[in-house]
């Protein structure tokens, strides 16, 4: 627990003992007693890569690291955004109490009147992610415990990109013999991509994986949007008898609406949701029960702010969680959202960055094939800058648009 001298760093005036925020909130419209002074945004290795190659970097599944700073000194880690969209949200929040996150988020989603894009909702993603971590940090406690605790002792993890051991049966053994609660695979490729024989080639590879994982293991399949609506709705009857745990992404994703016809011809259990954003991209899928997991993600769907509500929908309507893996940063705030989450959750993992990365001393804590909450303040994650390229460092407001409140303060459209 943070001593007198801290408290009164971040929370103002406020006397040691009494209720620093409660205090703060009727004295002045900054809760906290801080304001966001300064947003760095610094590239990872893959950014930077690309940048000196004079490649574009990626939009909405970069791994660039954004770090949000008080006027105290507090910062916040998130990770996410492309350098043009981050430069928009930051100079939107500089100023603003880095506690009122539901606020900031009301403020970045609808402050230009149009609503967020996908690839704008992954900045914004970045800077929520980072105000929950700054939030928790300021508390002294891990994130899970602003989301009301633990559901589960660990998370369990299915592994994409596997390292391969020879067949896609021994692949599939070694992993479930990891401790991996799932071995996934992706359809068959080739190119020319031929639909024909690519349906029945990952047919024969479901039948292989099925085997190497044994009656305890698991296995799932992504189709990745990849097949057209005939051959998605082929190949999952010919997996069916093989008791896939999950069939993912089976059409593409542009008409949420295909899935009210798609849910009458298969009965394997489908996983949808990674290449979407925020709940509003979703929710029909959710409340009607046309996908058994969501594999909403973050920074992908405007952050933890917006993962916390589709988390809600799914439990409201008994929809697992299945988050689609980014970056480092990411999975392990996924750990706290998934350890708040009390219906069923499988998080994805990539075994080459299972150990961490150079760049981030502590992140994610996985062992055994599985993903374990820690004590550690806010995600959980320390960041060695100078490991990495600063791209951008925002200290001044910017809003052309103006903000409406209405009476009591909350956020309307402009």
């Amino acid at each position: 627990m943070m001593d007198g001298m801290k408290r009164r760093t971040f929370f103002g005036t406020a006397a040691v003992g009494a209720a620093p925020l409660g205090m703060a909130a009727q004295n002045n419209k900054a809760q906290s007693g801080m304001k966001i002074a300064r947003v760095r945004y610094y590239a990872s290795p893959g950014d930077a890569a690309m940048r000196q190659q004079k490649a574009p970097g990626l939009f909405n599944q970069s791994t660039n690291v954004v770090v949000v700073e008080t006027d105290s000194g507090l910062t916040g880690i998130g990770e996410g955004g492309a350098k043009d969209t981050m430069e928009q949200c930051a100079a939107a929040v500089i100023g603003m109490d880095p506690f009122r996150i539901q606020d900031i988020w009301q403020v970045l989603f609808r402050g230009y009147f149009y609503p967020a894009g996908r690839e704008k909702l992954h900045a914004m993603g970045a800077i929520d992610m980072a105000l929950w971590d700054l939030k928790a940090k300021a508390l002294g406690v891990p994130l899970y415990q602003l989301l009301g605790g633990q559901t589960r002792d660990h998370v369990e993890c299915y592994a994409t990109s596997y390292p391969p051991k020879g067949s896609y049966k021994d692949t599939a053994a070694a992993c479930v013999g990891e401790g991996y609660r799932a071995f996934r695979i992706g359809p068959a490729d080739s190119q020319p991509w031929d639909r024909f024989e690519m349906l029945q080639k990952t047919a024969r590879i479901c039948r292989e994986v099925r085997e190497g994982v044994g009656k305890d293991g698991a296995w799932a399949v992504d189709f990745h949007t990849r097949f057209d609506l005939a051959d998605a709705v082929k190949l999952a009857g010919l997996i069916e008898n093989l008791g896939p745990y999950f069939v993912e992404d089976l059409v593409r994703s542009e008409n949420p609406g295909v899935y009210k016809t798609r849910r009458g011809l298969v009965k394997v259990p489908i996983a949808v949701g990674e290449q979407f954003g925020a709940r509003w991209d979703m929710n029909e899928l959710i409340e009607g029960r046309l996908i058994d997991y969501c594999r909403a993600t973050v920074p992908n769907v405007g952050g933890i702010t917006e993962f916390v509500k589709i988390a809600a929908l799914c439990e409201t309507h008994y929809v697992g969680l299945i988050p689609h893996f980014t970056g480092p940063i990411s999975e392990a705030a996924l750990v706290h959202l998934c350890c708040a989450f009390s219906g069923p959750a499988l998080m994805e993992m990539l075994p080459r960055v299972s150990k961490g990365v150079p760049y981030l001393p502590k992140s994610f804590d996985f062992r055994d094939g599985k993903l374990w909450p820690n004590q550690r303040p806010g995600v959980g994650v320390e960041f060695d800058a100078a490991q990495l390229q600063l791209i951008s460092e925002i200290t001044e407001k910017s809003q052309p648009t103006p903000i409406y409140r209405r009476p009591d303060g909350s956020v309307t459209n402009w």
